[in-house]
């Protein structure tokens, strides 16, 4: 590649409009498509959507600090590891062959499914 030693509108002095076209191409933002994000939805789509692909469109939301509430969560298998020491502090109880775990004795709010048990619950 050729480097330019001077610049291109040295070359293009005493050429009445300097490489822009007529005068009036040259004057006003039509000549550009128009000024800021105008036609983003009409001929700079192909540009826009490259850019900021989530420029259009519903994103979801954020909810307010107050109205959030964290959920304390254990596994299943988890409560199958801590099984002893839940009948120790009273937070589950044998009936019948089977152990009964109350969970919100312990500050838990919901039971997920991951993990195996060894024993009937």
């Amino acid at each position: 590649m050729v480097v330019r030693k001077t610049r291109k509108t040295k070359k293009k002095r005493g050429s009445r409009t300097v490489g822009g076209g007529t005068v009036k191409k040259r004057r006003h933002s039509g000549h550009k498509g128009g000024k800021g994000l105008a036609g983003s939805h009409k001929h700079r789509w192909m540009k826009l959507t490259k850019k900021a692909p989530k420029h259009f469109g519903k994103h979801g939301f954020t909810r307010p600090p107050k109205l959030q509430k964290s959920v304390s969560t254990i596994n299943v298998g988890e409560l199958d590891e801590r099984i002893d020491e839940l009948l120790e502090t009273e937070a589950a109880e044998q009936k019948e062959g089977k152990t009964i775990v109350d969970v919100t004795k312990i500050g838990i709010d919901k039971v997920l499914g991951r993990g195996k048990i060894s024993r009937s619950m």
